[in-house]
Parts: structure tokens; sequence; C-alpha cells
């Protein structure tokens, strides 16, 4: 039997964290992808704020659950073959640690492993204005090889609900692995005779 494609789900604290929940929703129905998902204590508790979900009904959503002080989860080796990971939302805290090589969580673990083995890390970037703090730290894990996707809305397509630009950014970050979920309304080009 083939090695299903997995991918990292990582929830941090930031708001927007029912990105990270429609990217579960959306992989399972994705036939042969395995998700692992790792949520931080701030993550759960942004969780209940802006969302109806428990933590427990987002858990049930991964195909594995992971501790976020377990850094000796499989995920938090390189020999654990994976498409890559998002990290929807990121914090600035988990950017930060991405930036410094800090990781004493498993989210930040399991990004550095990405990183390392070369594999995908996307990174929905949840905070504004920024400080020139911020921008440092998005340009290191750009160096390092990760990419910076900030959840910006994109209005081209013309959404008309919150969900539409949940769907769209969850959509473009799994593009980013190369898995195509049918959420994004792409580009097509100018309409013919809407010219300047």
């Amino acid at each position: 039997m083939a090695e299903p494609r997995r991918v990292i789900i990582g929830i941090t604290g930031a708001s927007g964290t029912v990105l990270g929940v429609r990217l579960l929703e959306l992989l399972r129905e994705v036939d042969g992808v395995e998700t692992h998902l790792v949520m931080s204590p701030a993550a759960v508790r942004t969780l209940n704020i802006e969302t109806d979900y428990t933590a427990d009904q987002v858990s049930a959503l991964a195909d594995v659950s992971h501790n976020f002080k377990d850094i000796g989860a499989a995920i938090a080796s390189g020999s654990f073959r994976c498409e890559g990971m998002i990290v929807a939302p990121c914090s600035v805290k988990t950017m930060g640690a991405l930036a410094s090589c800090l990781t004493d969580d498993l989210i930040s673990r399991a990004a550095d492993v990405c990183l390392k083995e070369r594999r995908r890390l996307v990174l929905l970037f949840r905070e504004t204005p920024l400080h020139a703090g911020h921008l440092r730290a998005m340009k290191d894990v750009t160096d390092a090889g990760a990419i910076v996707m900030p959840a910006v809305v994109g209005f081209y397509y013309r959404p008309a609900s919150v969900d539409d630009i949940v769907d769209h950014l969850a959509g473009r970050a799994l593009d980013l692995l190369g898995i195509d979920v049918g959420t994004v309304r792409r580009w097509q080009g100018q309409p013919q005779g809407e010219n300047n």
C-alpha cells in the first residue's frame, strides 16, 4: 500500500484560528492525505473566543493530533516524511522562534524540521501593522526557506462572505503544497472590453 501524503497543520494563538480549522476540514476530503495537528494553548484560547468549535472538535478533524509540548512526537524528526507544514494562523511568537531557531515546543520544532529537510513550510502570518522586528523575522524565515503568506484578503474574486475569504486563503495555502481543493477562484485575466 502506498504511503499517505502527510500534511502537518500548526495552529497558534494569533487571531484567525478558523484558517487552521478550515484547512483540516478541506484536507479530510482529499483522498490519500493524512493530517497531523498541533495546537498551542494560546490557539485553544483564541479558538474559544473566535469560533464555536471546541479543541476536541478540531482535534477530531485531524488523523493524528499531537500534544504541543511533545517534542518526542513523530513529526519532530526529519525521518518523518511529509509534504510539508502549514502554520495557520502563525503568530509573531512562532515566527520569531523560527527566525531565531528556538524550538522548544512541537509547532516550532516540526516547522524547523521542515526547514532543515527542505520541505515546504507555509506561515499564514496574522499581524498588522508591522514593526521592523516583524519584518526582520519575516526576512529571516524566508531566507531559511519558509514561505510567508500573510492572511491578506484578495478582492478580485469578489468575496461575498467571511467563509469565501477563509476558503480562498486556505486553498491558496494548500496550493503551495501542491494540493488543489477546489476553493480558489483563479484569476482568468481581465475580461475583454474592461481595459482602461
